[in-house]
């Protein structure tokens, strides 16, 4: 048995101490069942292994004690990319997000009408523009069913929005909501924040972004710096080295880029790692850039992200990994909103030769980057197995009957597990603390009712989720246990 030396410690914990037992322990590096059978948790770590006679031995009567009948736990999976304040307000109000033909957004959107008050705004979200087929993308087409109707309609990518005729005449209080729903207990997951620096932001501001890291409470905690090079391919906001099909995608977010490689290098400088948002391949391009110049004045550490990297060219594959840059991707943003055949909206903007290269998970991982999978949420559905399944199968989750868009790039069930677990810990500079089941690790674990890695990739979003903690403390118990 591997256990803390202070046994008693495991009873003065803060907090009701929890034994697992009858388990099986899955190690994310190996991909092989570990020889203990049972778990203690203390403390919101990780505090002992070993056998079920062992691990019982030191339950008193305020311990927690669950037989998970052979239960496999992993360390907590980890969405590597999402908005959980905005998400909760994007998503607000009619969810279209299931309707694949503008027929049926027509008919939801009729639906939703007839239950509103006279004057009474719609608010819809998750529209695909890929239900307008070969027709502009405006509302336009809706015109029908929202005749003096106020409707704001969110796109999928929550970077663009229709407003019907009727409705024409940055993170808001987040760090606020998070530091009460902590204080309170109420907080059901583990946040590592990045506040946003756009263009225009003066000395001033950049010094209390960097003075702004490290401050958080129990379950959140601010490291990083969100940046933006480029907007989305499907809206033609993206930076390309060659326009899309409608001459658009040109420009980069930031008005003088140069000034966003100055931002970088001072946050490197303060070792504050960064995260930026770049879709298309100029903007990729010129973040790998920015990384080296930043590399180039000093040999700190600093692990930063790229978010999305949606198209890339052969060449900037290798400079991730040489230049320990993460790649966090979406393989959901693949599978669901674009098409093997490259007919969708985003296929047909960039032209074959750079639809081809969709979402490179596979090239990236093989050339060394570190690869953190992601949902985006509430750009695309949440749920980390559906995830986990995207980046396996590559098809639409709406009709797994559907041709994967680029198997040759899907990973396989062990990688998609490490990318939502030893990887992210990596990202976090965590890797000591996080990621595994290990003495001393946090106490952030899940368990299902059968092996995540031999479940078949169609089969994993239904995976029975059976038990999680959250640093200790019990999220979920099915009723089974």
């Amino acid at each position: 048995m591997r256990a803390l030396p202070q046994a008693l410690d495991f009873a003065r914990a803060g907090r009701d101490p929890l034994v697992l037992l009858s388990a099986r322990l899955l190690d994310p590096v190996t991909g092989e069942l570990l020889p203990d059978t049972a778990l203690a948790v203390s403390g919101g770590r990780i505090a002992a292994l070993g056998d079920d006679r062992q691990i019982r031995s030191l339950a008193d009567s305020s311990t927690t004690v669950i037989d998970l009948k052979g239960a496999v736990v992993t360390p907590g999976l980890v969405d590597g990319h999402l908005h959980p304040v905005s998400g909760a307000e994007l998503t607000q109000g009619l969810d279209l997000s299931g309707c694949a033909g503008l027929e049926e957004v027509r008919e939801a959107l009729a639906r939703e009408v007839r239950t509103l008050a006279p004057g009474a705004w719609l608010h819809g979200w998750g529209l695909d523009p890929n239900v307008f087929g070969d027709r502009p993308i405006e509302a336009a087409a809706l015109a029908p069913v929202l005749d003096g109707v106020p409707a704001l309609l969110q796109l999928f990518d929550a970077h663009s929005m229709l407003a019907s005729p009727r409705a024409m005449d940055a993170n808001g209080d987040s760090l606020a909501l998070y530091t009460d729903l902590d204080a309170a207990g109420e907080l059901p997951l583990r946040l590592r924040v990045a506040p946003w620096c756009q263009p225009g932001t003066d000395a001033d501001a950049l010094r209390a972004l960097i003075e702004e890291q490290g401050t958080g409470g129990g379950l959140w905690r601010t490291e990083g710096v969100k940046l933006f090079m480029d907007g989305t391919i499907d809206n033609g906001t993206a930076w390309l080295e060659r326009p899309d099909c409608h001459g658009e995608s040109t420009h980069a977010f930031w008005p003088d880029p140069d000034a966003y490689t100055r931002i970088v290098g001072e946050l490197h400088r303060a070792g504050v790692p960064t995260a930026t948002h770049a879709i298309g391949d100029a903007a990729v391009r010129h973040v790998l850039d920015s990384v080296d110049k930043a590399l180039a004045a000093g040999d700190r550490v600093v692990r930063h992200r790229i978010e999305h990297i949606e198209t890339v060219p052969d060449d900037t594959l290798r400079r991730f990994a040489e230049l320990g840059v993460v790649a966090s991707m979406q393989p959901t943003h693949c599978c669901d909103f674009t098409r093997a055949d490259h007919t969708d909206n985003w296929s047909r903007r960039l032209g074959e030769e750079r639809a081809s290269r969709a979402w490179r998970c596979r090239d990236l991982w093989d050339s060394g980057a570190t690869v953190v999978l992601g949902s985006d949420w509430p750009i695309a559905p949440y749920p980390p197995l559906a995830v986990m399944a995207g980046a396996r199968h590559r098809r639409p989750s709406r009709d797994l009957t559907q041709p994967p868009h680029g198997p040759d790039q899907a990973l396989t069930a062990l990688e998609a597990l490490q990318a939502m677990t030893i990887n992210p810990a990596y990202a976090a500079g965590e890797e000591h603390e996080a990621g595994r089941l290990a003495v001393g690790h946090r106490a952030d674990l899940t368990a299902f009712a059968e092996n995540p890695l031999t479940t078949p990739a169609a089969d994993l979003p239904e995976l029975p989720v059976v038990l999680t903690v959250l640093d200790g403390r019990l999220t979920h118990r099915s009723p089974s246990l």
